[in-house]
């Protein structure tokens, strides 16, 4: 049962939010600069609230605290490692500075990303259903935005739009990839399923601290920031009602 779930998740978190995030290219401009920051704001609670209430508390269960938070942070220290070597970006609008990045590259990237994205969405998926729903809620809430912004920087690199969509879905099928390898090495030595559970967890809070949340920091408007402060709590609370249900 576990693996149906697996499969139905990623194939709503890649392709599912691939096909969501081409519906904004025929979006007007204006709105589409509104919806995405709300994206934004919703994708940093649903990370937080997965990573804080649901997959590091999975992994104390089998962890030490030690050994959870050194864990935690190697898996910090790597995540920026791959960002400074452009192999773990996220681009969430038409203004970002990765833009002069070249075309493949982004999609290796991207590919890289969303095939360790299949991975967390396996282990939490192995550890518990209501896990595993959490946390694909996090990666569809962030995966679209993402999206979103690798649309933006395809098409100015001068890919058409048919192409862009199709790069675009091709990439994200390393989640899949990277669930079904997940789900199986997983089940075959759920010795290291508290670890992957932990790394999980701080690649869930990387995206959202370093690259989210400095990103709602560039509205500073009252009114936006409002907006966000009660999107994020929304988020969280997501989380919160999908462990209780």
């Amino acid at each position: 049962m576990a693996l149906t779930y697996i499969l139905l998740f990623t194939l709503a978190a890649s392709v599912g939010s691939v096909a969501v995030a081409s519906l904004f290219l025929v979006i007007p401009g204006k709105t589409r600069t509104i919806l995405v920051p709300c994206f934004v704001s919703y994708a940093t609670g649903t990370l937080l609230g997965a990573a804080f209430l649901g997959l590091i508390p999975q992994a104390l269960t089998r962890l030490s605290v030690h050994h959870v938070g050194l864990a935690i942070l190697s898996g910090i220290v790597v995540f920026f490692v791959l960002e400074k070597l452009l192999l773990w970006r996220h681009c969430h609008d038409g203004a970002c500075e990765r833009h002069a990045t070249s075309g493949p590259l982004i999609l290796i990237g991207d590919t890289l990303h969303n095939f360790v994205d299949g991975v967390v969405l396996a282990a939490a998926m192995v550890s518990s259903v209501p896990l595993g729903i959490a946390t694909a809620i996090a990666i569809i809430a962030h995966e679209i935005p993402q999206e979103v912004g690798d649309f933006a920087i395809l098409l100015e690199s001068g890919y058409r739009r048919s192409l862009a969509f199709l790069y675009n879905t091709i990439s994200s099928l390393g989640m899949l990839a990277g669930a079904l390898i997940g789900y199986f090495f997983l089940s075959a030595t759920t010795g290291i399923l508290p670890h992957v559970m932990a790394l999980s967890a701080a690649s869930f809070i990387y995206v959202a601290v370093a690259d989210l949340v400095p990103t709602l920091h560039r509205r500073t408007a009252l009114r936006s920031g409002v907006l966000q402060v009660l999107l994020i709590i929304g988020g969280i609370a997501t989380i919160i009602l999908l462990h209780q249900g």
